[in-house]
């Protein structure tokens, strides 16, 4: 669970944003709390990026955030509960260039080096310029398929930190700049395994199970 502000208010969410909404978020019957708002079941990992920035207080910020994470979404590549996790870097003279070198050389460690990766524009509240992050699918290896539809799987969001998160975390963004991804953990999976539906994880089946 968190606060209203650290998951939507600080990442430049207002309160007509539609993530805000009872149907995209679950939000908690409790009392409200001043200047926090209502709690949440975290929505997404990015409600770690200012309570990092709130706790180490000067860059440079090196987090990864890895949580549970709950949305009002299930089909075959969603869950109403999936895990994420969060990667975040801010410093001085941080550029795009530092966000796609990390994320090829993730791609590259990761599903190996002959799947590949793409950034396409984007718009995220908390990151400007935004990209989402694709790579080739594992399914059918980039042919396309029901789980992929053209070739290639969204991995997650990146792109550099607003100026408003940073000044919402106490970071001048006039000396700082800084970089953030985050994307589902069963999406990752699924990804480099080449499962079909992400729902399979969660069904206890040892003959599934088994496989892995």
């Amino acid at each position: 669970m968190d606060w209203d502000w650290y998951a939507f208010e600080s990442l430049n969410m207002p309160k007509n944003h539609p993530a805000r909404d009872d149907w995209e978020t679950f939000f908690i019957k409790s009392a409200p709390k001043p200047h926090f708002g209502s709690q949440v079941l975290t929505p997404h990992t990015s409600n770690g990026q200012v309570r990092e920035m709130e706790k180490l207080k000067k860059p440079p910020i090196r987090m990864l955030n890895i949580a549970r994470c709950y949305r009002r979404q299930i089909d075959v590549s969603h869950t109403p509960m999936f895990h994420q996790f969060e990667g975040l870097f801010i410093d001085e003279y941080i550029t795009i260039a530092n966000l796609k070198g990390t994320l090829n050389y993730f791609t590259a460690k990761f599903f190996g080096p002959k799947r590949q990766m793409r950034l396409r524009p984007h718009y995220f509240r908390f990151t400007e310029p935004s990209f989402e992050v694709d790579v080739t699918c594992g399914v059918c290896q980039g042919s396309g398929c029901r789980f992929c539809k053209s070739g290639w799987v969204e991995l997650g969001g990146a792109g550099m930190v607003h100026p408003k998160v940073l000044e919402a975390g106490n970071i001048n963004p006039h000396k700082y700049t800084g970089f953030a991804f985050g994307w589902g953990i069963e999406r990752t999976i699924a990804i480099k395994t080449g499962i079909g539906d992400i729902r399979l994880l969660y069904q206890n089946d040892i003959r599934f199970l088994e496989q892995f």
